[in-house]
């Protein structure tokens, strides 16, 4: 295991790690342990009581963050006639059909968020193979697949955030940049936060939300006191 740096070591020393934190002592902590030389992201994880094997308790959406993820995400939209229109009106940063097709073809991924008009996902499903692994696949859970290409475009540049519960039961939501003001942060987990709660499967049994944590990039993982959201 490599050593911890010494910025990090001493982050560590401030974190109570029995303690589980009221979520405004929680980013207080997050704003003295993000030690590195740039803004860092903050994260949430949620450790959740489901078993993803089961098809009934899967875990998958999306939302729009209150003040956004404080990255600006590059979308490529796949739609034909007056629907790559609207995607450029509405902000898309690469528009295409076969074109673009053809690019991811040759190796070409300079892009963050994929939106397709349903009419296009028979030649986007062709691609699976290699934007499956890398999470970029449109899908109309997380309204990517839609003929809305101007509502899922401004919504992806707004802030929108994907969910998906993985195959340890855990959930992984960026919620800002360590430069936030406090209360965006708050506001930003407050929302998130009652989006997993309220996507509990009725086959779900037992504590559902068993623990969450926010971290910086570079920082350690504080715990955050959740039992108000799952009252």
């Amino acid at each position: 295991m490599a050593n911890k740096s010494k910025k990090y070591q001493e982050a560590i020393k401030l974190v109570d790690r029995t303690k589980a934190y009221e979520i405004k002592e929680a980013v207080e902590l997050i704003k003295q342990t993000a030690k590195a030389n740039f803004d860092e992201t903050v994260e949430v994880a949620f450790r959740l009581g489901v078993d993803p094997k089961k098809a009934d308790q899967q875990i998958r959406g999306a939302m729009v963050l209150p003040h956004g993820t404080g990255k600006t995400q590059r979308v490529l939209v796949f739609a034909k006639g007056e629907k790559l229109k609207e995607a450029e009106a509405a902000g898309a940063d690469f528009v295409g059909d076969q074109d673009m097709i053809n690019k991811i073809n040759q190796g070409w991924f300079d892009f963050d968020v994929i939106v397709a008009t349903p009419d296009m996902m028979a030649e986007v499903g062709k691609l699976g193979r290699v934007l499956g692994p890398k999470g970029l696949m449109p899908n109309p859970k997380t309204g990517t697949v839609t003929f809305e290409v101007e509502k899922a475009v401004k919504d992806i540049k707004a802030g929108k955030v994907e969910y998906r519960v993985d195959k340890s039961a855990n959930i992984h939501v960026p919620i800002g940049k360590v430069s936030f003001d406090d209360d965006k942060l708050i506001e930003n987990f407050t929302a998130i936060t009652d989006t997993i709660v309220k996507a509990k499967p009725q086959a779900a049994k037992g504590t559902y939300m068993k623990n969450a944590v926010i971290a910086s990039t570079m920082g350690p993982g504080i715990k955050v006191d959740v039992s108000n959201f799952t009252r």
